[in-house]
């Protein structure tokens, strides 16, 4: 952050900002926007959404006096050229438009944003996921995909897993080994459902079942996923251990010090004080370290606690953009091969027959477990549920196994699962 500041000063003076192309026109894209708008040297330049009015409305509530729509690339790339805010339904053409540095996802559709993704490699763009859906369940293919092409491929920072990805390199930069990280979480309760959902969720403004996956814990595991493999941190269990410290500073109470040094773990606090945010617990033998950490209110050691007590995604959004187009740097990415991954659990019994509503519905949520475990039982991943057909009947809170659903034909998002496990069988 701070070199990037000055890079996008100068970035700004030179009258070349960072040109974002996003692609959701929902909650998370009407911050990321009213934050890009107030930032010098980036520019949200053109939005992709389904629905064109609400891609409208979000310029309008920004000051833009007038919208163009496009159906070409050419017309995509005369308004970038004009600095005319454009919108269009189909978002291959922010892909193929030469105006456009970064294309952003904010969809939190699988299917969709898979393909959008594909087609900005394809095109030589760098990739914004705001998407922990699409990142959970296809992320280490796709950077492998971006790889080949030249690309940088992120998940956004200041959302928990950039949170915690900045929180990690901080304290590895600064010559500690981190052991254990993780999220800071208010509430799960597995069983909720769209319906006990929706009057918070219309409350603050949000779909129902993007509330439920947050409630449900589903949108926990996928975050916790991400950040296990982007540092090859794994689960102690499956769902994680969760421990309820009144301080997130405290958690390390509940660990003994052999489970930090295995290798590193992924986890969560639940119900502790500072309430949001993301924590990173390193370690240090260095008597020096020791005692200078000491003196600075750290604690003796030599197990220290790291945390940032918020977390600001629409914020920092467009910053991730920046880094990826100035720097070439990623906020959270795959190292390599799938750690973690996140499976599909029976929300209620389920029989044979019924038709699974994927994440943030009724018949399903996602746990966290490590991906071997995952492949050797034929786990189901939750970002391929929705649309699956339940051929056995499956308990309330049983995993869901490929055996026991029919997958719907076609899915782009199938495929690529298929080249994700071949390209790390070896794993």
């Amino acid at each position: 952050m701070i070199i990037l500041d000055r890079a996008l000063a100068q970035r700004h003076a030179e009258g070349r900002p960072v040109r974002i192309g996003l692609v959701g026109a929902g909650y998370m894209a009407r911050g990321i926007v009213a934050h890009a708008h107030a930032i010098r040297g980036v520019e949200v330049v053109a939005i992709a959404n389904r629905t064109l009015e609400r891609a409208v409305r979000i310029y309008s509530e920004n000051g833009a006096q007038s919208v163009r729509e496009a159906s070409t690339v050419a017309e995509v790339e005369d308004a970038i050229a004009r600095s005319a805010p454009v919108v269009t339904s189909d978002p291959a053409l922010l892909c193929g438009a030469e105006g456009i540095d970064v294309v952003m996802d904010a969809t939190g559709e699988v299917e969709l944003g898979l393909r959008v993704a594909l087609e900005a490699i394809s095109q030589r763009k760098h990739v914004v996921l705001v998407n922990a859906e699409l990142d959970a369940t296809l992320g280490p293919v796709l950077k492998a995909r971006a790889d080949d092409a030249g690309v940088v491929i992120t998940n956004t920072d200041g959302d928990e897993p950039g949170v915690t990805m900045n929180l990690f390199r901080y304290v590895s930069t600064i010559g500690l080994r981190p052991v254990l990280v993780g999220n800071i979480k208010g509430f799960i309760d597995r069983h909720r459902n769209p319906d006990t959902q929706r009057a918070f969720a219309e409350s603050v403004g949000q779909g129902p079942r993007m509330i439920t996956s947050f409630a449900d814990g589903t949108k926990l595991s996928m975050e916790t996923t991400l950040v296990a493999n982007a540092t090859g941190f794994r689960v102690a269990r499956r769902g994680m251990l969760g421990h309820s410290p009144a301080h997130v500073k405290d958690v390390l109470s509940y660990f003994e010090p052999d489970e930090l040094l295995d290798g590193g773990l992924v986890d969560y606090v639940l119900g502790s004080d500072p309430g949001t945010g993301a924590f990173v617990v390193g370690y240090s033998e260095h008597p020096v370290h020791r005692e200078y950490l000491g003196h600075f209110k750290m604690g003796a050691g030599p197990f220290y606690v790291f945390y940032t007590p918020w977390h600001l995604p629409q914020a920092e959004a467009p910053l991730t953009a920046a880094r990826a187009a100035i720097f070439r740097d990623a906020s959270v990415t795959p190292l390599g091969a799938p750690v973690c991954e996140v499976l599909t659990v029976a929300k209620r019994d389920l029989r044979a027959g019924e038709v699974l509503d994927g994440i943030g519905g009724f018949a399903c949520y996602g746990t966290i477990e490590n991906a071997g475990v995952g492949r050797r039982e034929g786990l189901l991943p939750m970002g391929l549920s929705r649309g699956c057909t339940v051929v056995v009947d499956v308990a309330m809170d049983e995993p869901i196994r490929y055996a026991d659903v029919r997958v719907p034909d076609g899915r782009l998002a199938d495929s690529l699962r298929r080249e994700q496990d071949k390209r790390f069988a070896a794993a």
